[in-house]
C-alpha cells in the first residue's frame, strides 16, 4: 500500500530533511527538529504525492489517505494528551502548505482547527482561560470562513472594529472572554447570511475542508505568479502538514515568534528576531500590535521601552538561544525559524534557510567558511550570482517613499533620478552644463548612443528585456525600465503622460531598473559598496572556474570598469557605437552619401585617426590582455536621420540637399535590415570600410606599444558569415592592412582573425569555416533570431503567453534555448574543433552574463563568456558555480 501520510513527534519522526521533494520543505524540517530531539508539537505531513493525485484525479484523493491520515491524527494526539473531536479533551491543530520550495505568503493556513460550540467550552475549562479560548474560536471562524469557505475577511474585521469603537477598545487584547463570545455570535450569523448554511461543527469535516483548501491554494493567482517569478515547476506539488496546536495566546507567559539566526540584511552573527506576549503567530506580522525585540541588545538599539524576550522570558530565551544554535550549525546555513511559547514551554514550529539580501548572503558565506562551518566551494555555491546585481548599482533606499507613475520592464538594474528629455542632444546639454537627466524615449536606435551615455538613466515605453536599450544600457551600468507601455510620449509637446498625470521636459523622476519602477521626483539612493566579502568570494570564485570571462565594452569607461570588475579582457567591441559622436556620425554619412570609393575613401580617411585613438586607448587600458574587436556590423540606414527636422538639419550641415539625403535613405531602406545589408557584407560591398578599421587597429597596437611597452594581439572578428568564402575575402583586406603597416612602421603586429558565429548555416559549416577562422564568437542573440524566426524588438508582444503556456521554459533572449539554439552551438563547436582542434571558443551575446546560459556554455567547452561590464562579477561567479557542478557530476 502507498504511503501517504509522515509522523512526527515526541523526540521522533519517520521523515528527515533529505526527504523534502516528498515532504516539502516545511514537513522535511519538522521531522528533522523531531529527531533532533528539539520541542516539536506532534502531527504528520500528507506528502507533495497526494497534491500530484489531487490535480490528476478531478480533485480527489487516495482511497488509502483516510484512514492513513485518521491513524496519524490518532497517534498525534495521544502524544499531545488530547483527542482530536472529544468535547472533553479536544486536540486542535493546525493545517499549513509546504512546498518543497520557499513559498512565504502564497499559500493558505489554517489554525486552531477542531473548536466547535462544543469544544471550544472544554477548551475554556481545561485552561482555565475563557478570554483565550473565545478568541482562539473567533480566530478559528474569522480564518476559517476566508481560507475554506471563500467569505471576505473583511467582513470579520468590519464586525470587530465597529466593536472595538463601541466599546471604546484600542487593542484586540482589551477584549473580554465576554466580548469574545458576542463577536462568535456575530462572526456565525455574518457566515449563514453569506452562505445561506451555518459555520461547520464537524472537526473532521473542518480538517478534509483545510486539507483541501491548502491543495487547491497551490493553484490560486498568487502562488502561480510567485511560482513563475522564480522558477518553481507548478509539478512539484505541495505538502500539507497537520500539527498539534500549541498557544502563544494562553497569557502573559506565552508568547509568539519568529528570528533569524543571523541579521538578513548585514549578514551580522546576532539572533535577529520579534515576538509578542499574548498572541498568535499572525499577530506578529499583521501589525495590528508592535512586535518586540527577541534580545536585550537588539531592543537597546531600536529604543524600544517593552521588554525583550531575553528579559521578560529569561529561561525560555536560553532554551531558545540553544535551539537556534542547534539548528544553524546541524544545518550549517542560517535559519528562519517560527516559534510558540505556552505557558512557558517552548515549542518549535518551523525552520528553514533564511532568505536574505545579497550583501548579507556575502558575509554569511565568507565568515561560515573561515570557521569551518562549510567548505569555501561550498561558499561560492551558495550566492545567487544574479543577486550580485544588488552590489553592484545605487538602490533606492528601502525606506523612502515611493510615488510610482508606472511601472514598466525592469531592463537594467539600479536607479537614477533627473529631469526628463526627450531627445539625445538635450541629455549632453543637460550634462554639460551640469544638470542630471533621464531619457525619454519611445525607443532607442544607435543614433542616441551619446544621450544615453549622458543621462543618468533611460525609460523606454516599447522594447523588452534585450530591446536596444536594454542592452546597451545594461552595458554602460546604467539603470532602464523598458516596455512602459501606458506611457504616451509627444515629442513635440515635450510630454510624458501616464494614467492622466502629464510630466513636462525638465520635470523630476526616478527610473528603478531593478523593479521596472518609474517614480515622481527625485528619492534617497544607496550607493554600492564593494565590500572585503565581496572581494574575498570573487578571490575563491576565480579559484575553481575554467572559463574566462571578458567583457563588452568599446569605450574607455567601459574597459575600465571591466577591469574595476575584474575582466580578463574585451570579448565584443562593438565598433559601430564608436560613430556616433560628434564628428564622427558627420564622417560616416558622408561615407554613405559618397557617390563612389573614391569619396567614401575620402570620408573613411577623416574616421581612421578617430578609430586609431580609440582602439589604442582600449589596448593601453586592458595592458595586454586580449581585445577582440567587431568589425562594422549594422545596417547603414541606422547612421542616416530619419525625421524630416533631422533631415533638414543633417542637409544643411553636410552641405547636400535633402531630396539627395531622402534619395539615399530610401535607396538603403529595407523590409529586414537585421537579415539584411550588414555585417561582413558591408566589408564585402565596400572593402575600403575593413580596410580602414584594421588599420586602425594595427596602427592603435602600435601606438599603445610605444605607452605600455608590450605589443598587445587583437583578435579581429568578422561579422555575419554564412561561409568560410564572405570570411576569406574580408580575411583577405585584414591581411593585406596588417603586411602594409608593417611595410610603413617596421612594426609587426601578431593578430588572429576569427568570426561571430550567429546564423544556423554558420554552425553547420563551422568545419570549413574553421579552416580560416582561427577563434569562433558565438554571437547568440542573433542565433537567436534567426534559429527561432522571432526578432527580439517585437517578441514582448508575444513572449509571456508563450513561457507563461510552457511553450518556451523562458525568454530565448534571456537565457538560451538550450533545446535549439544551444545545439546549433553544440553543432558549431564540434565541427569547428574537427578542423581546428585548438580554436578559440566564446560567446558575446546578451547570454554571456546570464547565469543559467553560463552553466551551458562551461557543460559544452566554451574557451570563454562575454557580458556588459557591470554582470563580469556575475559572470565570475556563475562560472565558478557551473565548473563546481560539472566537476561534481563526472
Amino acid at each position: 500500500m502507498a504511503k501517504w501520510v509522515y509522523e512526527f513527534g515526541d523526540g521522533a519522526a519517520e521523515g528527515k530533511s533529505e526527504m523534502r521533494d516528498l515532504l516539502g520543505g516545511k514537513g522535511a524540517n519538522l521531522a528533522e527538529m523531531a529527531n533532533l530531539g528539539l520541542p516539536v508539537p506532534p502531527g504528520f505531513t500528507i506528502t507533495t504525492e497526494v497534491c500530484t493525485y489531487f490535480y490528476d484525479h478531478g480533485k480527489t484523493y487516495p482511497p488509502e489517505l483516510e484512514a492513513q491520515v485518521n491513524a496519524a491524527l490518532e497517534q498525534a494526539g495521544k502524544i499531545a494528551g488530547h483527542v482530536f473531536g472529544d468535547e472533553a479533551n479536544p486536540l486542535l491543530v493546525s493545517v499549513r502548505s509546504g512546498s518543497r520550495a520557499s513559498m512565504p505568503g502564497m499559500m493558505d493556513t489554517v489554525l486552531n482547527l477542531g473548536l466547535t460550540d462544543s469544544t471550544v467550552e472544554a477548551l475554556a475549562k481545561s485552561s482555565g482561560n475563557d478570554r483565550f479560548a473565545y478568541d482562539s474560536y473567533r480566530r478559528f471562524i474569522q480564518m476559517y470562513s476566508n481560507v475554506v469557505l471563500d467569505v471576505d475577511h473583511h467582513l470579520f474585521e468590519d464586525i470587530l472594529e465597529t466593536f472595538k469603537e463601541r466599546k471604546g477598545y484600542s487593542l484586540d487584547t482589551d477584549l473580554t472572554g465576554a466580548d469574545w463570545k458576542l463577536m462568535i455570535t456575530a462572526y456565525k450569523a455574518k457566515v449563514q447570511e453569506v452562505l445561506g448554511k451555518p459555520f461547520p461543527q464537524d472537526p473532521k469535516a473542518q480538517l478534509w475542508g483545510a486539507i483541501g483548501a491548502v491543495f487547491g491554494s497551490w493553484m490560486n493567482p498568487r502562488a502561480i505568479t510567485y511560482r513563475r517569478l522564480q522558477n518553481i515547476p507548478a509539478s512539484w506539488g505541495t505538502a500539507v502538514n497537520v500539527q498539534a496546536m500549541v498557544f502563544g495566546n494562553m497569557g502573559e507567559t506565552s508568547a509568539t515568534g519568529v528570528a533569524f539566526t543571523r541579521n538578513p540584511s548585514t549578514g551580522a552573527s546576532e539572533l535577529y528576531g520579534e515576538f509578542l506576549i499574548n498572541a498568535q503567530g499572525e499577530d506578529v506580522v499583521a501589525g495590528i500590535r508592535t512586535p518586540q525585540n527577541i534580545t536585550e541588545a537588539a531592543r537597546i538599539e531600536a529604543g524600544s521601552d517593552k521588554p525583550s524576550m531575553e528579559t521578560a522570558l529569561p529561561e525560555v530565551f536560553a532554551e531558545f538561544l540553544r535551539a537556534t544554535e542547534l539548528l544553524e550549525k546541524h544545518y550549517r546555513d542560517m535559519q528562519d525559524m517560527e516559534f510558540t511559547v505556552e505557558t512557558g514551554k517552548l515549542w518549535m514550529l518551523q525552520t528553514r534557510n533564511g532568505k536574505r539580501t545579497a550583501k548579507a548572503s556575502l558575509r554569511i558565506a565568507v565568515e561560515m567558511a573561515n570557521d569551518g562551518l562549510i567548505t569555501r566551494e561550498e561558499a561560492v555555491m551558495r550566492i545567487d550570482p544574479a543577486a550580485l546585481d544588488q552590489l553592484l548599482h545605487p538602490t533606492i533606499d528601502p525606506k523612502a517613499e515611493r510615488q510610482v507613475v508606472v511601472t514598466g520592464l525592469p531592463a537594467s538594474p539600479g536607479a537614477a533620478s533627473g529631469e526628463i528629455v526627450f531627445n539625445s542632444d538635450d541629455a549632453e546639454a543637460a550634462k554639460a552644463s551640469g544638470r542630471k537627466c533621464i531619457l525619454v524615449r519611445v525607443e532607442t536606435s544607435p543614433e542616441d548612443i551619446h544621450g544615453m551615455h549622458a543621462s543618468e538613466g533611460i525609460l523606454t515605453t516599447r522594447g523588452g528585456m534585450t530591446s536596444h536599450a536594454a542592452v546597451v544600457a545594461r552595458g554602460m551600468g546604467k539603470p532602464c525600465v523598458s516596455g512602459a507601455g501606458s506611457v504616451r510620449v509627444d515629442y513635440k509637446a515635450g510630454t510624458m503622460t501616464s494614467a492622466g498625470v502629464t510630466f513636462k521636459k525638465g520635470d523630476i523622476i526616478t527610473v528603478d531598473g531593478t523593479t521596472g519602477q518609474v517614480i515622481k521626483g527625485a528619492i534617497a539612493m544607496l550607493q554600492p559598496e564593494l565590500s572585503g566579502e565581496f572581494a574575498t568570494l570573487m578571490e575563491w570564485a576565480d579559484g575553481v572556474r575554467r572559463m574566462g570571462v571578458r567583457a563588452n565594452a568599446e569605450t574607455p569607461t567601459d574597459a575600465r570598469v571591466a577591469r574595476k570588475f575584474g575582466a580578463e579582457g574585451i570579448g565584443l567591441c562593438r565598433t559601430e557605437h564608436m560613430f556616433f559622436e560628434g564628428d564622427r556620425i558627420v564622417a560616416v554619412r558622408e561615407m554613405i552619401l559618397a557617390d563612389d570609393e573614391a569619396g567614401r575613401r575620402k570620408a573613411l580617411a577623416k574616421l581612421l585617426p578617430i578609430q586609431r585613438a580609440d582602439f589604442a586607448e582600449l589596448f593601453e587600458i586592458m595592458s595586454g590582455l586580449p581585445v577582440c574587436i567587431r568589425l562594422l556590423d549594422p545596417p547603414l540606414h541606422e547612421f542616416l536621420p530619419h525625421t524630416d527636422d533631422e533631415i533638414a538639419e543633417v542637409a544643411t550641415s553636410l552641405g547636400v540637399s535633402e531630396d539627395k539625403l531622402r534619395s539615399r535613405a530610401s535607396e538603403l531602406h529595407e523590409f529586414n535590415p537585421m537579415l539584411g545589408f550588414r555585417g561582413c557584407r558591408l566589408a564585402i560591398a565596400f572593402p575600403e570600410i575593413a580596410e580602414m578599421q584594421a588599420r586602425a587597429i594595427f596602427e592603435g597596437a602600435i601606438e599603445a606599444k610605444k605607452k605600455t611597452g608590450a605589443m598587445v594581439t587583437p583578435e579581429i572578428m568578422v561579422p555575419l558569415v554564412f561561409g568560410k568564402t564572405e570570411l576569406d575575402l574580408v580575411k583577405a583586406s585584414i591581411d593585406a592592412m596588417a603586411k602594409a603597416v608593417e611595410t610603413e612602421t617596421g612594426d609587426k603586429v601578431p593578430y588572429s582573425v576569427g568570426t561571430m558565429i550567429e546564423l544556423p548555416r554558420a554552425c553547420l559549416l563551422a568545419a570549413e569555416i574553421a579552416e580560416s577562422a582561427e577563434f569562433f564568437s558565438f554571437g547568440t542573440n542573433d542565433l537567436t533570431q534567426t534559429g527561432l524566426g522571432i526578432s527580439r524588438d517585437d517578441a514582448a508582444s508575444f513572449l509571456g503567453p508563450y513561457t507563461a503556456k510552457g511553450i518556451l521554459a523562458s525568454d530565448p533572449f534571456v537565457t538560451i534555448d538550450q533545446r535549439g539554439v544551444g545545439e546549433l552551438v553544440e553543432i558549431g563547436i564540434a565541427r569547428g574543433q574537427k578542423t581546428r582542434p585548438a580554436i578559440k571558443l566564446g560567446i558575446c551575446g546578451e547570454h554571456g552574463g546570464d547565469p543559467a546560459s553560463i552553466h551551458f556554455c562551461e557543460k559544452v567547452g566554451l574557451t570563454y563568456v562575454s557580458c556588459s561590464p557591470f554582470r563580469v562579477p556575475i559572470a565570475r561567479l556563475a562560472a565558478a558555480q557551473a565548473a563546481l557542478a560539472v566537476k561534481s557530476k563526472s
